[in-house]
């Protein structure tokens, strides 16, 4: 059986002892209609009308709400650093775990301390010429080596950091850490300005911030930091607060940024991305460079060429060799028909000697008679004597004969 404990207090949800909260805020009589004077900060109206800003004093803020149907009926414009008279009622915002101040309506008493503060300095400083667009240097286009002054655990140096790292990793960080609220801010920013200068090589500086409340950005409104951040001699980009935020460091630098981010994008107007564009197109350009150059060397080594062969005496050399050719195969076709021509005749004169020829007699059944002694032919009857030895050559063969003159024919 679970024992309980009577003097222990109840234990409440967040949501529970937001809507105690709630109840009291609502239920009490002052704070049920209520009229607060303060100075604006942080104002913003979002595209459905409403207003949100901080109603704030020296020593105290407290968020502060007006709807639209409300601020439709007034007559001015509210805007940061203005004094303001406001009526309403106090409640508490369960999602944001706040009391708010809930304005019916709003009246302007003047412009707040600060906000009046702010406009002396500019004013001074902008007739001293302090933010003249002529004396503004120029930035570099390709920052090699980049300043940051701004706190070291704040969420605009990661977002700083990030950009640069992103648009151009090739450019070397160096970080001046500094406070950047409070009242010993002014003097750490002048600190890790000058810190900055001292290095030769640095090519931009970046002071930055986040957003917030005028008192939240005061640092940044420091005629001395105006002075040094004018004073520099390297190109300063300010960064600081939101869009809507402006500060005597923005007018003075040689650029303002809306915000830290924008700022590191402002300080790499070429990225990585832009540099290795450039370096395929110059790549490009080399090759067609070069391979145009070979062609067109190319060319002109074939022009040369062809004029050396034209005017080499290689050339009529082989031109000689080749008439030479033609000659010779023209003579030996001269030659071969003289010889076919002699062949001819000669056949036609081995075909009549043929005809003429004795041995041609002799196959007809006639032979040829010598004398043995003499080697004589014998072609007379009358050249013969008894016993005359003679050599008797018929159309194949000879023989040897003794003549016999008794038995020779008388004609």
């Amino acid at each position: 059986m679970d024992s309980f404990d009577f003097f222990r207090p109840p234990i409440l949800t967040v949501t529970a002892l937001s809507s105690y909260l709630r109840e009291l805020l609502e239920t009490d009589d002052v704070l049920r209609d209520v009229w607060v004077k303060g100075e604006i900060s942080n104002f913003t109206q979002p595209r459905s009308g409403h207003l949100y800003f901080t109603l704030k004093d020296a020593d105290a803020q407290i968020r502060a709400v007006m709807w639209k149907n409300s601020a439709m009926r007034l007559t001015f414009s509210p805007r940061d650093g203005q004094s303001v008279e406001v009526h309403g009622s106090m409640s508490f915002y369960p999602a944001a775990g706040q009391a708010q101040l809930y304005i019916d309506s709003m009246q302007p008493i003047g412009e707040g301390v600060l906000f009046q503060e702010f406009l002396r300095l500019k004013n001074k400083l902008e007739t001293e010429g302090l933010f003249d667009q002529d004396r503004k240097r120029t930035l570099p286009r390709l920052p090699q080596h980049i300043g940051i002054i701004t706190s070291a655990s704040g969420a605009a140096l990661q977002d700083i950091l990030n950009t640069l790292n992103r648009r151009l990793p090739l450019a070397r960080v160096t970080l001046a850490p500094s406070l950047v609220q409070g009242i010993e801010a002014p003097a750490s920013l002048l600190k890790s300005l000058d810190s900055l200068n001292q290095i030769e090589d640095l090519d931009l500086i970046l002071l930055a911030r986040g957003g917030g409340s005028i008192e939240d950005l005061w640092a940044f409104n420091d005629e001395n930091l105006a002075r040094a951040i004018y004073n520099s001699h390297i190109p300063v980009i300010s960064g600081v607060g939101h869009e809507i935020d402006f500060t005597i460091a923005d007018f003075v630098a040689d650029l303002r940024a809306p915000t830290p981010t924008a700022a590191a994008e402002l300080a790499t107007p070429i990225t990585i991305n832009d540099l290795y564009i450039a370096l395929q197109t110059a790549q490009n350009i080399l090759d067609d460079t070069i391979n145009q150059a070979i062609a067109t060397r190319s060319y002109q080594l074939e022009l040369r060429n062809l004029d050396l062969r034209r005017l080499s005496p290689i050339q009529r050399v082989n031109n000689a060799i080749q008439t030479l050719d033609v000659l010779r195969d023209r003579l030996e076709r001269t030659i071969q028909s003289h010889v076919q021509q002699l062949r001819v005749h000669l056949q036609h004169l081995d075909s009549r000697l043929e005809t003429l020829s004795p041995i041609a007699v002799l196959k007809r059944g006639f032979a040829i008679v010598n004398d043995v002694q003499s080697g004589k032919l014998v072609s007379q009857a009358g050249q013969t004597s008894e016993n005359q030895a003679v050599q008797v050559r018929f159309a194949e063969g000879k023989v040897p004969a003794v003549l016999n003159p008794s038995n020779q024919e008388k004609l």
